[in-house]
């Protein structure tokens, strides 16, 4: 009888282990899938004017458009609770293909729901983000998709991105699959999605685009998406040797290198919005106008002032280089773009000389791994320290449309065809 049963456990062993054996390829397959971001955004906390109302949000529909930078067959959604103070419990989250960028309308055949752990609700913790279960759902590059998603209730504090420069609608008691909302409440913000990502091909590679309300796209067109960076996405999509490349946009308005603001500073987020990003490959990096600005809006300034302030940018800027190149990503830096009469700031001589000496660190041989000169391009070449007006939107601070196709244009594609 013992030799019986020793027989049988080893048989069980036996049959575990063939099993484990089949079993192995199969999850190694499953897990071996390799993601990319096609679309993202870089979140925080909503200011008071910006929220979305509390009590519209009860089991709402909440539909927001965002546009893609690469297509795939497949698609994965990522939602945000990272600004929560407690869970966030999302009832249901469809996407579809829009109508059209400018309006709540969906193509209703295209409408599919997604899943969580194979759910279709799923409660995010505080602090979290959370990726959908991957989708048959083919998008192509440049191409639009709705995210329509129902929360349980409104959370005391929100998680979004207030600078969309596209409209969300809010509707009460709609069906997440309504073909239209035409009652829905309009607001230019969106709400707690993060990212959408696409499998990844063998050559695939992601820019990331990180900066203030000049890369977020304050002066852009409402809906329009012509962004600089959806532009340089555009470029890219159009060149075949760069046509495996996506462009995350981490702008946030207000974003500043050193101090929290308008979104946490730049330091502070570039793990989260750059270094965990799948397949970072390049980093260009636009900062900096808000901390040369800030330091005299609201007062005078000293010399020391001025110069600890420079010394501590230029310190930002190597770390973020530093930080980037220990994940293999090749860092582009961007020169400050000249502000001179912004309604906002109201810079002076002062303000000037530490956009000048920031720019001259920018270019210098031996800091970033390339530099594209924003600031040259820009520039009214009879009063440097102006924005030239055909690129200026009319605040003297953030481009036009076309001041955006122009830095798009002006970045060498070259710099993205090899890792």
């Amino acid at each position: 009888m013992i030799g019986v049963l020793r027989h049988f456990r080893s048989l069980v062993i036996g049959l575990g282990l063939a099993a484990s054996l089949i079993a192995s390829p199969l999850a190694a397959a499953a897990s071996a899938t390799a993601w990319v971001g096609s679309w993202a955004a870089p979140q925080q906390i909503p200011e008071p004017n910006n929220v979305a109302p509390a009590a519209s949000l009860n089991h709402a529909t909440i539909r927001q458009i965002v546009h893609l930078s690469r297509g795939g067959a497949r698609i994965r959604v990522r939602i945000s609770n990272v600004f929560g103070t407690a869970p966030l419990h999302v009832l249901a989250v469809h996407v579809a293909h829009p109508l059209s960028a400018a309006s709540p309308r969906i193509d209703p055949a295209s409408d599919r729901a997604l899943s969580f752990d194979e759910r279709t609700d799923v409660l995010i913790p505080a602090g979290a983000e959370y990726i959908s279960d991957p989708l048959d759902f083919p998008v192509a590059p440049l191409s639009d998709l709705t995210i329509s998603m129902q929360l349980e209730s409104a959370p005391e504090q929100q998680t979004g991105h207030p600078g969309s420069h596209a409209v969300s609608y809010l509707a009460p008691r709609a069906p997440l699959s309504a073909p239209d909302l035409p009652a829905a409440q309009r607001l230019e913000h969106w709400y707690f999605i993060a990212g959408v990502e696409v499998p990844a091909s063998a050559g695939a590679a992601v820019v990331v685009a990180f900066g203030d309300s000049i890369t977020d796209g304050h002066g852009s067109t409402t809906n329009g998406n012509d962004r600089w960076p959806d532009d340089l996405a555009a470029r890219l999509q159009g060149n075949a040797a760069t046509r495996g490349t996506a462009v995350l946009n981490e702008g946030i308005g207000g974003n500043r290198l050193l101090t929290d603001g308008l979104g946490p500073n730049a330091l502070s987020r570039l793990d989260r919005d750059v270094l965990a990003q799948a397949r970072v490959r390049y980093l260009i990096v636009l900062e900096g106008i808000n901390d040369i600005g800030m330091l005299t809006r609201g007062a005078t300034a000293t010399e020391a002032q001025h110069e600890e302030l420079v010394r501590r940018m230029i310190g930002a800027y190597a770390q973020i280089v530093l930080r980037a190149h220990a994940h293999g990503i090749k860092v582009i830096g961007a020169t400050v773009l000249p502000f001179m009469d912004s309604d906002y700031y109201h810079p002076t001589a002062a303000n000037e000389r530490d956009r000048q000496v920031v720019n001259a660190w920018i270019r210098a041989p031996g800091h970033f791994d390339a530099v594209v000169d924003f600031d040259k391009l820009t520039a009214d070449p009879a009063h440097p320290d102006h924005m030239r007006a055909d690129y200026d939107s009319g605040d003297h601070l953030h481009p036009s449309p076309a001041g955006y196709r122009a830095m798009a244009d002006a970045i060498p594609l070259e710099l993205f065809r090899s890792p």
